[in-house]
């Protein structure tokens, strides 16, 4: 039963679960070449891009027990933004979009330590304005760029793999990676998620460290929107929104706990490579199109019975009891 206790263990199962995925769409492709080709990698990466800095930032809030609903909100008023800003010079664009993300990242942060507010109220109310002045920003319409060949230049296949939009968000996550595992931030991260009032009494600047996390989880929202936008060409208020439940089924999916605590940004990147990967597999074998939310909730709900408390002493007695039962 060791065997089982590792794979059940919260930092193990995202790669875990990954590495199924990928056998059972390789087993379904039932060698016609399909699942396992270059353009179904290529086209996982890029769903990553899209989705993966909005998952990563939102994890890092459920991970000290918060919640940031506005990532939504905030992707695609940035991406918006960024074009309009744009139009002359690219750069300018986006920064007006990270100082989007920055402002509402600072300011729901200061509402919700120095008010003592809830973080889904706040940032809800968050979602709702971000929505909103976009609407107003576009005059409800769809806004385009000139700039085609920034574009291009931005999805461009790179070693037939990757694209600029696509290295930015693995290179990203590295760098979350080594300074989440290499640094005493991760270490507060985690201790602030698990237990609140003993990272107080220990020292740790929870205040910063929620409104850090607020921060980056905005701009990491905001960032993802720009360069959606901009390998587009083209964004609307209502057509980047679609992003706030993936983003948080890949961050549970990569071993983030709702009740703060545990998960780590490699585990988050696992968590969207599952659904960017099942995505991508499942169009490249003509799956009928609701297999992706069929399968997808299946595997959302076994990742939640795995989460069940005392599941592995309920292992251990259904065990004795199979012995008992045949022995």
């Amino acid at each position: 039963m060791s065997a089982v206790r590792i794979v059940l263990q919260p930092g193990f199962r995202p790669y875990l679960t990954l590495a199924i995925v990928i056998l059972l769409l390789s087993t379904f492709d039932a060698g016609q070449g399909r699942f396992l080709t270059i353009a179904t990698a290529f086209s996982a990466l890029q769903t990553f891009a899209t989705f993966g800095l909005v998952a990563l930032g939102l994890g890092l809030t459920m991970l000290i027990g918060e919640f940031d609903l506005s990532v939504a909100g905030v992707f695609g008023l940035a991406g918006c933004v960024a074009l309009l800003m744009g139009a002359a010079e690219p750069w300018v664009g986006i920064a007006c979009a990270l100082g989007i993300g920055l402002a509402f990242g600072l300011a729901q942060g200061f509402l919700i330590t120095k008010l003592d507010l809830g973080s889904v109220p706040v940032t809800l109310a968050g979602l709702l304005t971000a929505t909103g002045t976009a609407y107003v920003l576009t005059g409800n319409r769809a806004v385009s760029s000139e700039h085609v060949e920034l574009a291009l230049a931005i999805d461009e296949p790179m070693a037939s793999l990757f694209s600029i939009r696509s290295l930015i968000a693995l290179g990203i996550f590295a760098v979350a990676g080594i300074v989440f595992s290499f640094t005493r931030l991760g270490r507060d991260l985690i201790a602030l998620g698990s237990d609140r009032r003993a990272s107080i009494m220990t020292g740790v600047s929870v205040d910063r460290l929620v409104i850090g996390s607020f921060v980056f989880s905005a701009m990491a929202a905001a960032l993802g929107g720009t360069l959606l936008s901009m390998g587009l060409a083209s964004a609307s208020p209502s057509g980047l929104s679609d992003v706030l439940v993936p983003a948080v089924a890949a961050a549970i999916l990569g071993g983030v706990s709702l009740a703060g605590g545990t998960g780590t940004p490699l585990g988050i990147a696992a968590g969207i490579l599952t659904l960017t990967v099942l995505r991508s597999g499942l169009n490249a074998i003509a799956a009928p199109p609701f297999a992706h939310d069929v399968a997808t909730g299946l595997i959302l709900l076994a990742v939640a019975i795995s989460d069940t408390p005392f599941l592995w002493h309920r292992l251990i007695a259904l065990k004795a009891y199979v012995r008992g039962y045949f022995g």
